[in-house]
Protein backbone atom coordinates (compact mmCIF):
# COMPACT_ATOMS: atom_id res chain seq x y z
CA UNK A 1 0.00 0.00 0.00
CA UNK A 2 2.90 2.39 0.43
CA UNK A 3 3.28 2.79 -3.33
CA UNK A 4 -0.33 3.91 -3.60
CA UNK A 5 0.19 6.36 -0.74
CA UNK A 6 3.26 7.76 -2.49
CA UNK A 7 1.26 8.22 -5.67
CA UNK A 8 -1.45 10.08 -3.75
CA UNK A 9 1.14 12.30 -2.08
CA UNK A 10 2.73 13.12 -5.44
CA UNK A 11 -0.68 13.87 -6.94
CA UNK A 12 -1.51 16.25 -4.09
CA UNK A 13 1.90 17.89 -4.44
CA UNK A 14 1.36 18.33 -8.19
CA UNK A 15 -2.11 19.75 -7.59
CA UNK A 16 -0.69 22.33 -5.19
CA UNK A 17 2.04 23.30 -7.65
CA UNK A 18 -0.47 23.58 -10.49
CA UNK A 19 -2.68 25.91 -8.41
CA UNK A 20 0.37 28.05 -7.65
CA UNK A 21 1.24 28.12 -11.34
CA UNK A 22 -2.27 29.21 -12.27
CA UNK A 23 -2.01 32.08 -9.79
CA UNK A 24 1.43 33.04 -11.11
CA UNK A 25 0.16 32.95 -14.69
CA UNK A 26 -2.63 35.39 -13.80
CA UNK A 27 0.06 37.88 -12.71
CA UNK A 28 2.04 37.70 -15.94
CA UNK A 29 2.16 40.79 -18.15
CA UNK A 30 3.80 40.72 -21.58
CA UNK A 31 4.44 43.43 -24.14
CA UNK A 32 4.18 42.85 -27.87
CA UNK A 33 5.79 45.30 -30.24
CA UNK A 34 5.57 45.96 -33.96
CA UNK A 35 6.76 48.56 -36.43
CA UNK A 36 9.94 49.51 -34.55
CA UNK A 37 8.02 50.33 -31.37
CA UNK A 38 5.24 52.07 -33.30
CA UNK A 39 2.60 49.87 -31.68
CA UNK A 40 2.79 48.20 -28.27
CA UNK A 41 0.22 45.82 -26.86
CA UNK A 42 0.18 44.57 -23.26
CA UNK A 43 -1.56 41.30 -22.40
CA UNK A 44 -2.23 39.80 -19.00
CA UNK A 45 -1.80 36.13 -18.11
CA UNK A 46 -5.27 35.30 -19.38
CA UNK A 47 -4.47 36.75 -22.80
CA UNK A 48 -6.68 39.79 -22.26
CA UNK A 49 -5.41 43.02 -23.76
CA UNK A 50 -4.72 45.50 -20.97
CA UNK A 51 -3.26 48.37 -22.93
CA UNK A 52 -2.36 49.48 -26.42
CA UNK A 53 0.04 52.29 -27.27
CA UNK A 54 0.25 53.81 -30.75
CA UNK A 55 3.00 56.30 -31.53
CA UNK A 56 2.06 59.71 -32.86
CA UNK A 57 4.12 59.12 -36.02
CA UNK A 58 2.17 56.00 -36.98
CA UNK A 59 -1.21 57.76 -36.64
CA UNK A 60 -0.41 59.60 -39.87
CA UNK A 61 -0.12 56.29 -41.76
CA UNK A 62 -2.83 54.58 -43.77
CA UNK A 63 -5.52 52.85 -41.73
CA UNK A 64 -4.66 49.37 -43.07
CA UNK A 65 -1.02 49.78 -42.03
CA UNK A 66 -2.08 50.69 -38.49
CA UNK A 67 -4.45 47.73 -38.37
CA UNK A 68 -1.70 45.36 -39.52
CA UNK A 69 0.71 46.75 -36.92
CA UNK A 70 -1.86 46.24 -34.15
CA UNK A 71 -2.39 42.63 -35.21
CA UNK A 72 1.38 42.05 -35.39
CA UNK A 73 1.94 43.54 -31.92
CA UNK A 74 -0.86 41.43 -30.49
CA UNK A 75 0.54 38.26 -32.09
CA UNK A 76 3.99 39.12 -30.74
CA UNK A 77 2.60 39.54 -27.23
CA UNK A 78 0.60 36.33 -27.49
CA UNK A 79 3.72 34.36 -28.50
CA UNK A 80 5.63 35.80 -25.54
CA UNK A 81 2.74 34.94 -23.23
CA UNK A 82 2.65 31.37 -24.50
CA UNK A 83 6.39 31.02 -23.78
CA UNK A 84 6.07 32.45 -20.27
CA UNK A 85 3.05 30.26 -19.56
CA UNK A 86 4.92 27.17 -20.75
CA UNK A 87 7.85 28.06 -18.51
CA UNK A 88 5.55 28.41 -15.53
CA UNK A 89 3.87 25.07 -16.26
CA UNK A 90 7.27 23.39 -16.59
CA UNK A 91 8.23 24.66 -13.15
CA UNK A 92 5.13 23.07 -11.65
CA UNK A 93 5.31 19.77 -13.48
CA UNK A 94 9.07 19.40 -13.54
CA UNK A 95 8.94 19.45 -17.33
CA UNK A 96 6.45 16.58 -17.57
CA UNK A 97 3.43 17.31 -19.75
CA UNK A 98 -0.04 16.36 -18.62
CA UNK A 99 -2.00 14.67 -21.43
CA UNK A 100 -5.26 16.38 -22.24
CA UNK A 101 -4.55 19.37 -19.99
CA UNK A 102 -4.97 22.71 -21.71
CA UNK A 103 -4.11 26.17 -20.41
CA UNK A 104 -6.00 29.36 -21.23
CA UNK A 105 -3.98 29.97 -24.39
Amino acid sequence: MTDFNKILEKAKELETKMKESQENIKKIKVEGISGTNSVKVILDGNGEMQKIEISDQIIKEDKTIIEDLIVAAHNNAKAKLKNKTSEEISKATGGVGIPGFKWPL
